[in-house]
């Protein structure tokens, strides 16, 4: 399994030194870009094919809290693709191994002009990759 890894940064501690929950979901954009960028479809490539994928939902589950300055690895899966909405499944490891966070968040892809794009019959190939993913949860 391949990991996205973050070192908490002071600015994102609030005035107990620990980090505020809204940082983690930056966290899972950070691991979410290099994801697709590792399986050669990064943002930069979807925009000038003229995909959009806004995130349509979040969830997270805090388990344990972070702190500065440690290293936080984050794991990003495929854990649904059906042609319109992607869901994928975050988990955020510290230093010990121990889960810090699980989430979720899910996208739908856009064209331009805001229009739903099956990605099947307008990528393909970033269709077959993302269902072959999902296929392996």
């Amino acid at each position: 399994m391949q990991y996205y890894q973050h070192k908490v940064q002071y600015y994102e501690t609030d005035t107990m030194k620990i980090v505020h929950h809204s940082n983690y979901i930056r966290w899972m954009e950070e691991a979410r870009v290099a994801f697709l960028e590792s399986i050669g479809w990064g943002y930069d490539r979807l925009e000038q094919d003229g995909v959009v994928s806004p995130v349509t939902s979040v969830d997270c589950k805090y388990k344990i809290s972070t702190r500065f300055p440690e290293l936080v690895r984050i794991a990003v899966k495929v854990e649904e693709f059906r042609g319109v909405k992607l869901k994928l499944y975050y988990e955020m490891l510290n230093a010990k191994d121990e889960v810090v966070c699980e989430a979720h968040s899910e996208h739908c892809f856009l064209d331009a002009d805001g229009n739903i794009m099956r990605l099947k019959k307008t990528h393909p190939e970033f269709s077959e990759a993302l269902t072959r993913l999902a296929e392996q949860v």
